[in-house]
């Protein structure tokens, strides 16, 4: 049951992960929390819905279009409620994304109704089977998809101009300002990325999850967890968090309780801010 449960934790934490990067890529170039990346989520999930029933594929053919249309949204919502605030107390972004989400849940609402759907797909129930353990496909392709697109993102920070460019602002905006950086137009290009992060998650619950309004709120809380727990601004962090999120969720369901499973991702956590307050990958703030 270990074995099984590490498989099912490490499945379901590769979710966790990739909206956690959501959350750090903005964090860590824009220093705010964006409390509206749950709602994102779901909003991934309807375009998926939608796409389906007009195209009839499967959701992980809609990855691509989902992911264009979440960060188009997020540009969107940068240039009309986050741009204004630039500048001003980091209390106005946490209001400001807060009703977001909050207009966001209820425009899905007003055009979808609040009952919960689904997508119909086969592959909802096939297993994976290997030595007489078993993984559910869906999780499987998900964590796969963390795999691909941390890796993508890592290469496009890393080799890149605009990358180097997002990763400049990150360390110091005034420098890079100096050095020629539109830093604003970074911080339009991380809230795109970070909130089609949470389009793509979207789009990978789908098979295994219902739809409805207010489907996102419990994977933005684990999110914040898994951000804060592997450091914020550090997308290995965020990787290595939701990782053991996933784990620790699913070895306290096997053996404890599925309700009580949650909770232990919050306690781990309360435990490693007493041991290492910055979090596993966390820089420590300078001393003077």
């Amino acid at each position: 049951m270990v074995i099984q449960s590490l498989i099912n934790g490490l499945s379901m934490g590769g979710v966790y992960a990739l909206v956690s990067v959501g959350l750090t890529i903005i964090f860590g170039v824009m220093k705010v929390v964006n409390f509206s990346q749950g709602e994102c989520l779901m909003v991934g999930m309807y375009m998926a819905l939608l796409l389906q029933r007009f195209t009839g594929l499967e959701p992980y053919y809609l990855l691509i279009p989902v992911a264009a249309i979440t960060f188009i949204l997020g540009v969107i919502l940068f240039r009309l409620v986050i741009k204004p605030l630039l500048g001003k107390s980091k209390i106005s972004f946490m209001i400001v994304t807060m009703g977001v989400a909050f207009v966001l849940v209820t425009v899905m609402q007003l055009i979808f109704s609040p009952n919960t759907q689904s997508i119909n797909t086969e592959i909802r129930n096939i297993p994976l089977m290997f030595r007489g353990y078993a993984a559910a496909l869906p999780r499987v392709i998900a964590c796969g998809v963390m795999v691909i697109v941390v890796f993508a993102l890592h290469q496009f920070l890393k080799r890149t101009d605009m990358g180097r460019a997002m990763r400049a602002t990150s360390e110091n905006i005034e420098i890079a300002q100096m050095l020629g950086i539109n830093t604003t137009r970074m911080f339009m290009l991380s809230f795109g990325l970070g909130i089609m992060m949470a389009g793509i998650t979207g789009v990978l619950l789908t098979p295994t999850y219902l739809i409805f309004p207010t489907v996102g709120a419990p994977f933005k809380t684990v999110a914040m967890a898994c951000v804060v727990m592997g450091g914020l601004g550090s997308v290995g962090g965020a990787v290595i968090g939701g990782l053991l999120a996933g784990i620790i969720e699913a070895v306290l369901a096997s053996y404890i309780s599925f309700e009580l499973a949650p909770g232990g991702v919050f306690l781990v956590l309360i435990v490693v801010l007493a041991l290492r307050p910055a979090g596993l990958f966390g820089k420590e703030a300078r001393k003077a």
